[in-house]
Order: structure tokens, then C-alpha cells, then sequence
């Protein structure tokens, strides 16, 4: 394993002006991390999961103008992409780092995740960490603690997530950049399963 952490450099090169310049940063900085995270992690998630989870880096392709604030790697149970199907992200904003499981707005799975969540609210609110978050929108930085989530929040968004097409749920942790850890590949990688595996039973009601 040489996999060496995340420095200072990473995260400001987050911060750069314009297109061209930050994507330029981002794939000889940052890309490269996460392609190795994303083969390093790929066997603990497909062990966890119970079936196999493929790594899939964000390449921003789409983009024309406005560069990316945030960058990651997804794993999910599919080989050609992850954004239609429940997955997990380890990615970087130019604050923090963040390890979260996500249903974002075009995967198929919404209605059902939002039902047998709320079916098994109590578990899941047992099973997640009160220093973890929820959000419902992977374009913004801004997050709810699980510890300030009520029943009511609950149903909202589960509600919101079955109707509106836009909707989505993502719930994780996040890593403030000055943390000495992230300066640490092993208690980084070691850091990224222990999340991943309290997030596991968000993905295994997601089907």
C-alpha cells in the first residue's frame, strides 16, 4: 500500500480559478489518490455489501464552464456507473473530507429506500452515530447532525424523496481539513471501513 493521505495542496487546489486551472490541479493532485482509494477500499466495501462494488473516479465531464468545488470516487454494485444505483463516496471539498452512502437524484431506488427507512426509523436511528450527518443535496457542502434529526424531518424528507425528481439522501462523515488523520493513508483507509460499515445498513435498504 502506498496510498499517503490527503495534504493542504489537495484541498486549495479546490479553490482555484477557473476551469481549465483547478481541472488541471484536481487530475495531477487529486485524481490519482482517489483512483488508488477507490481499488484500495473496493474489496473491504464488496465484503461488506455481499457483492461485488466497483470504483468509479468523477471525471466533471460535463462541465464547460464552471469548475468543480468538490471531487470524489464512488463505489457501486455496477460496473459502467454508480449515479443510477445506491452507492458510497470518499471525495473531497475544499473544507473537509467527506465518507458518505448516497441516493442522489437519478437512481431508481428513492421510493423504495424512503419506505423501508422509514419502516426501520428506529434501527437506523440507532445504528448511525449522532456525529454523523444527513444532507439532501450532494452539490452543496451544507449538512444536518444526525443528532438533530427528528420524526418529523424524517418523514419530510423521505416524503420529498419519493415525489420529487431532484430529491435526494446522502448520510456520512465529514473530515475537517486540518485533521492530522488525513495526513495518515493507513488511519485514513482503516477510518473509511469503520464508516462504511456503519453506513451498510442505509445501503442494504436501499433494494
Amino acid at each position: 500500500m502506498t496510498f499517503q493521505g490527503f495534504s493542504q495542496q489537495d484541498f486549495k487546489a479546490l479553490t482555484i480559478d477557473g476551469l481549465e486551472p483547478r481541472m488541471e490541479a484536481i487530475i495531477g493532485m487529486i485524481r490519482p489518490k482517489l483512483t488508488e482509494l477507490g481499488e484500495l477500499l473496493a474489496p473491504s466495501l464488496s465484503a461488506l455489501c455481499g457483492e461485488p462494488m466497483f470504483p468509479h473516479v468523477a471525471k466533471h465531464a460535463r462541465r464547460t464552464v464552471n469548475p468543480p468545488n468538490d471531487t470524489w470516487v464512488a463505489w457501486a454494485n455496477n460496473r459502467r456507473g454508480y449515479k443510477a444505483h445506491p452507492h458510497f463516496q470518499l471525495g473531497l471539498w475544499s473544507t473537509h473530507l467527506f465518507l458518505q452512502f448516497a441516493i442522489i437524484y437519478e437512481s431508481t431506488n428513492k421510493a423504495v429506500f424512503a419506505d423501508k427507512l422509514l419502516d426501520n426509523l428506529a434501527e437506523v436511528k440507532q445504528a448511525i452515530p449522532d456525529h454523523f450527518y444527513w444532507s439532501d443535496d450532494h452539490t452543496r457542502p451544507e449538512t444536518v447532525p444526525h443528532r438533530d434529526m427528528n420524526e418529523e424531518d424524517w418523514i419530510q424528507w423521505m416524503d420529498k424523496l419519493k415525489k420529487v425528481k431532484k430529491a435526494e439522501v446522502l448520510c456520512g462523515l465529514r473530515i475537517e481539513r486540518n485533521d492530522p488523520l488525513l495526513k495518515n493513508g493507513k488511519k485514513l483507509i482503516g477510518l473509511a471501513e469503520q464508516t462504511f460499515e456503519t453506513l451498510v445498513p442505509l445501503y442494504r435498504i436501499a433494494f
